[in-house]
């Protein structure tokens, strides 16, 4: 089943999230929900949910029956969490 969701992913999904400087990543599949995050330039993007709904959910529930719902699972990395706890460090006399 997994080779089947990265296969439809590979075909329908990635070559249009790399236009934009995106890639993504399943982190699981449960149920007929897939949860993936989105990497690159597309993590982040004000755009992302219209992606999941409209790009990767489509994808894969038209050619993969069993799969019910695409879920983007938001990831903030460490660089930014940094950056932001030294901010607050500087506003708050820290």
């Amino acid at each position: 089943m997994y080779e089947d969701i990265e296969a439809v992913l590979d075909e329908h999904v990635r070559p249009l999230l790399r236009t934009h400087g995106g890639e993504m990543e399943i982190i699981e599949v449960e149920d007929g929900v897939v949860r993936f995050k989105l990497k690159g330039k597309c993590a982040g993007c004000p755009a992302a949910d219209l992606t999941t709904e409209e790009l990767i959910q489509t994808a894969l529930t038209e050619h993969l029956p069993h799969i019910k719902r695409a879920v983007l699972v938001q990831d903030i990395s460490p660089e930014l969490l940094d950056e932001a706890r030294s901010i607050l460090k500087m506003r708050h006399g820290g």
